[in-house]
């Protein structure tokens, strides 16, 4: 009740200043049914520019045709090629499609965009909010598996083999995991989803003071966040950790023999395509991490902060990342990963791709090891 007559008492304020000043604010043309679903703060900044909305909108056609390929290739390869359709790599598939579940929502932002405000309404934002939630929570936990897979098979290369059994399982996990986050706001059981900076998305709602509002933010930070965050630098951590461990074994014991190394060409042809694949995954993992710090750290402000420093234009930014990142990943794996490059080449030599040719066992994600073999063996690494 109290958000409804705020809500009206804005409406009046908006005609008001549009007749003595003649600048309109945001939510100047939202009906007044649907200002009821708008949080009050963002009603007194006044409305961007139009050039604003279309250069924003413009851009969101241009991710959203870069991610489709891009992520629609991943899909496509990893999921036909034999030498990829391994069980690591379904972590793979399901962050490409978590990405391309990103971009379905991005039409609205378009379409919102181009109509300069809050044209698809309710509805509209709840459809954006819950794609939005189930991608990004999504993508969050499939970085953390893949963490943790690269982790089992560098430390425990013989039995840290991951079957398509067990993949399945933790690809179902994750979803059950992220399935709650989307859907309690949606349906106003806890939290809401609400539009946000230029009214043109949505997200949760981090900025009413109430306290069942502000727990729903804490809890939604560590689960979204601090989770999956925590997971993907302590697996990361720990494959430095070993590798380093390891290198340094084989150098006591090659000083020990009084050789030069103790690999042969092979199994450093092998180590140095694992290492170049685990950078892969680090680098999705990264620009995962710096593309939803700046979400974490805004509904953080808003819901505990001055939410003065959140003004449209800032919180346009964050929103911004996040959707960069979703359409850059799958290019990360085509500039990185050697069998994908070979793979787009045999497919679609139009592209031009040059790649030089590389064993199966060099490059599969889920079959080598990175190197971590006994510190007295000459041999390739173990195939998991």
């Amino acid at each position: 009740m109290l958000v409804h007559n705020a809500s009206v008492i804005a409406a009046a304020q908006i005609n008001a200043n549009v007749v003595e000043t003649g600048v309109r604010l945001l939510g100047w043309n939202v009906p007044a049914s649907e200002l009821i679903h708008i949080p009050v703060h963002w009603l007194s900044y006044p409305e961007p520019e139009a050039s604003i909305h279309y250069l924003l909108g413009l851009l969101y056609i241009f991710m959203l045709t870069m991610g489709i390929i891009g992520n629609g290739l991943v899909i496509w390869i990893f999921s036909t090629s034999k030498s990829l359709k391994t069980a690591s790599n379904m972590f793979v598939v399901n962050l490409a499609f978590c990405d391309i579940i990103m971009m379905m929502k991005m039409p609205i932002f378009v379409y919102n965009s181009f109509n300069r405000g809050f044209a698809l309404g309710h509805v509209g934002c709840q459809i954006f909010g819950f794609v939005g939630s189930l991608s990004g929570i999504g993508a969050g936990m499939s970085n953390a598996f893949i963490a943790y897979d690269r982790y089992a098979t560098i430390s425990n290369p013989l039995e840290g083999k991951l079957t398509r059994t067990k993949a399945l399982m933790m690809i179902f996990i994750i979803w059950c995991y992220t399935f709650p986050w989307a859907v309690l706001p949606m349906f106003e059981f806890w939290g809401r989803f609400v539009p946000e900076g230029f009214l043109t998305s949505c997200s949760f709602d981090y900025l009413t003071d109430t306290f069942d509002n502000d727990m729903f933010v804490v809890v939604l930070f560590i689960c979204s966040y601090v989770i999956p965050m925590g997971l993907i630098i302590y697996f990361y951590s720990q494959i430095v950790k070993e590798v380093m461990h390891h290198e340094k074994a084989l150098r006591d014991q090659a000083k020990k023999m009084n050789v030069e190394s103790l690999r042969s060409n092979q199994a450093a042809q092998s180590q140095s395509v694992e290492i170049k694949i685990a950078k892969v995954a680090i680098m999705v993992c990264f620009l995962f991490v710096a593309s939803w710090t700046p979400y974490a750290v805004l509904s953080l402000i808003g819901a505990f902060g001055d939410q003065s420093l959140l003004t449209p234009g800032i919180t346009m930014i964050p929103a911004l990342t996040c959707k960069f990142v979703a359409c850059l990943d799958p290019y990360v794996y085509a500039l990185s990963h050697p069998r994908y490059r070979m793979e787009l080449q045999k497919r679609l030599p139009w592209l031009a791709i040059k790649e030089e040719g590389v064993s199966d066992a060099q490059s599969m994600v889920t079959t080598t090891t990175a190197g971590v073999t006994a510190p007295a063996t000459t041999e390739p690494a173990a195939t998991a």
